[in-house]
């Protein structure tokens, strides 16, 4: 039963919840879990060290106390936590984490699924089509037709530009983003 936390927990908030917290919760497991797993190698190792030391003899407030007395029983009491900590439970939180961040990640594309790719990845196209006319008074028309395709949309705009032939250059060179020069043709 407690190794199925490890597996409903996960799906649960991602599914409930969405994709940002079960990040949150996978980088809290990460970084608690990791420090669960230091915390017990270090205390099991401990433990397991103070009933070696009165193994070969300690002293405490200046009597010299030995295997078998009541602090070296208390030792070994506590050294029955301490192995279990150092040798199986501190090292198998390793594995808790890896399981718990995979079953996450396994559930992510389906937390996704309610999202739109397009709106992450922007194919922008454009096309311009100018047509410039000499006018009677000896200034230059531009009529300047630019489509642009932005996600499968397609968005035409129409401008007329009037001018001498620098004013004109200048305005279709600012819209297309390119060197312009125009001649005039009889």
């Amino acid at each position: 039963m407690p190794g199925l936390i490890t597996i409903i927990t996960p799906i649960l908030i991602g599914l409930f919840f969405g994709a940002e917290p079960l990040g949150g919760y996978m980088a809290g497991v990460c970084v608690s879990g990791v420090m669960w797993a230091i915390f017990q190698n270090n205390a099991g190792g401990a433990w397991d060290n103070a009933k070696k030391s009165f193994e070969a003899g300690v002293e405490i407030n200046g009597e010299m106390t030995f295997k078998g007395s009541d602090a070296h029983k208390a030792a070994v009491t506590g050294d029955t936590v301490g192995d279990p900590f150092k040798d199986t439970s501190g090292p198998s939180m390793n594995i808790l984490i890896k399981l718990t961040c995979l079953v996450g990640l396994v559930i992510a594309p389906l937390l996704g699924a309610g999202h739109d790719a397009t709106t992450h990845t922007e194919e922008i196209k454009k096309e311009i089509r100018v047509e410039v006319q000499s006018t009677d008074d000896g200034l230059m028309e531009a009529t300047i037709e630019k489509t642009t395709y932005d996600n499968g949309k397609e968005v035409v705009e129409e401008k007329v530009i009037s001018g001498t032939q620098e004013e004109v250059e200048a305005a279709l060179q600012e819209m297309s983003d390119v060197e312009v020069k125009l001649t005039k043709e009889e």
